[in-house]
């Protein structure tokens, strides 16, 4: 059964350093896959779309960037969304960490 989580975090980058970060995220993300699964992304204004797959399980989701904030949509298929509340707070703590000013 899917499950879909909605995460909003608060930042004080201003929009393009907030898509910067995000799009270096993802490079990341694939980097960390190594051989074993797909990432595709597609900005559209300041929304990003996104999908990537690993041992068979499909996420799909959306990001949409402002200027005080980001607001995270993900998708997630099957025995994933059984744990959605622990997937949700690894997002929330990973998007906190990623948009920090520094």
């Amino acid at each position: 059964m899917s499950k879909a989580i909605t995460v909003t975090i608060p930042h004080d980058l201003g929009r393009v350093e907030a898509r910067r970060r995000i799009d270096g995220g993802f490079a990341d993300l694939a980097q960390h896959l190594g051989g074993m699964g797909s990432v595709t992304k597609t900005w559209e204004g300041d929304q990003l779309n996104f999908s990537f797959s690993v041992m068979g399980q499909a996420i799909s989701g959306l990001i949409d960037v402002a200027d005080r904030m980001i607001r995270l949509e993900v998708l997630l298929p099957g025995l994933l969304g059984m744990i959605a509340g622990k997937v949700k707070g690894r997002l929330q703590r990973e998007g906190q960490l990623l948009l920090e000013k520094k």
